[in-house]
């Protein structure tokens, strides 16, 4: 998670590709020009268009956007692989754009590590030689910098192969071995150019769970790029979406999903699995809490509109649950004892589980006890309240014009 303290800032960015960026075309562009119209009449190729976003430390936030939209060239200007038309880059205090020579070098090699689609292996190093390689451009000694492999690659599972050639190893373990290069040098800031897009649809979920596991151990600065909208909503604090070199919108996964900025946004939402992306905290309601010196008439009109109440124990754990519908049937009876017809087959999630790991025991249409991490009773989730929001979720899109992809 992010504490909210900016390390990479761009502000105003524009990138123009050709002989003269900050010409006409730079014109043209500032003053709201489409990408394709500046083109025409400059023959400049508009890579990004007054583009402002920060990220914050320890948070992975993610840029994308379909070909052409500006996201690796946005990641780029961060290490100045690409210098700016106009605007600042600043990371961490240092305005990037200004670095030259041996400055620039150090920066890089010591603020922060970029993954690229394509792993970029030395086919006549070894694996631990490939990891390594960033520490021995700094110059540390050999069996440091192999002890530093060691480590970084044990944390991508790969400490068995380091003697391997990277020939040797599939698609999947290359690319671990380039994140676990990445890693080797300590940096403070990861800058992850399509890493997985290469990787087979099953490996690459698999990466995306290293990745995400080893950010809760390490809490790096992530920048990550991506076409994909269910990786960046499944993997980023925080995401971007680019269009035409433009921001279109900045906001969390759910935000991204459940308040879309315009139809464009709208229209890449509506194939994502919503119950991926929305938490349970989003739409759970209070308890309603049980007496269990009340009766069971007492307890019935207690739930109010509520489907079901939970007893707890004096630690605050719920113990038991009571259902309106097993409460009105005991009274049908002829009962009102509540302990008879309490119920401990309830099931039980947390505030932050996502919607479609309770979809099983949503189908059992009873109430659902939320808990904390001490399993103490937070709030309750009413089953067809998930399908309810899902609904709305569709319908908000459904709200918007259907834009077709230029």
């Amino acid at each position: 998670m992010s504490d909210e303290e900016p390390i990479i800032v761009l502000e105003n960015v524009y990138k123009i590709f050709g002989p003269n960026p900050r010409g006409r075309a730079f014109e043209l562009c500032s003053a709201g020009v489409e990408k394709d119209e500046v083109q025409h009449q400059t023959g400049h190729v508009v890579g990004m268009r007054d583009i402002s976003f920060s990220v914050n430390r320890g948070e992975i936030f993610v840029v994308m956007g379909l070909s052409g939209s500006g996201k690796s060239t946005a990641i780029r200007t961060v290490n100045k692989l690409h210098d700016v038309t106009h605007g600042r880059v600043i990371v961490e205090g240092t305005d990037v754009q200004q670095l030259r020579g041996a400055a620039l070098q150090a920066f890089r090699r010591e603020k922060l590590s970029m993954v690229f689609q394509h792993f970029a292996l030395f086919p006549h190093r070894n694996v631990i030689d490939n990891t390594a390689y960033g520490l021995k451009v700094q110059g540390v000694e050999k069996d440091d910098r192999h002890e530093a492999a060691i480590e970084a690659l044990a944390m991508v599972g790969l400490e068995a192969y380091a003697f391997n050639s990277p020939r040797e190893l599939s698609g999947g373990m290359q690319q671990r071995v380039g994140l676990a290069r990445a890693l080797c040098t300590d940096p403070d800031i990861l800058l992850m150019d399509e890493a997985f897009s290469a990787l087979d649809p099953l490996i690459r979920r698999q990466m995306q769970d290293e990745l995400m596991a080893i950010q809760s151990k390490l809490h790096k600065t992530i920048l990550f790029i991506t076409h994909d909208l269910n990786e960046a909503l499944r993997i980023g604090n925080r995401v971007c979406i680019l269009r035409d070199g433009k921001v279109v919108q900045i906001g969390t996964p759910e935000e991204i999903l459940t308040e879309p900025a315009d139809g464009y946004v709208a229209e890449f939402v509506q194939d994502v699995d919503q119950g991926r992306v929305i938490d349970v905290e989003k739409i759970m309601h209070p308890a309603v809490i049980l007496d269990t010196n009340l009766t069971l008439a007492e307890c019935l009109g207690a739930l109010g509109e509520r489907r079901g109440g939970f007893v707890c124990g004096t630690d605050g754990r719920p113990t038991g649950m009571l259902t309106k519908t097993d409460a009105a049937t005991a009274l049908a009876g002829g009962s009102t004892d509540l302990a008879s017809v309490l119920r401990t087959d309830f099931d039980t999630t947390s505030p932050a589980a996502r919607f479609n790991e309770n979809y099983a025991a949503a189908g059992r249409g009873i109430p659902i006890a939320v808990v904390d991490d001490a399993g103490l009773l937070v709030g309750e989730l009413e089953p067809q309240e998930i399908m309810e929001e899902m609904g709305r979720v569709e319908q908000l899109v459904d709200g918007f014009e259907r834009e077709v992809f230029l």
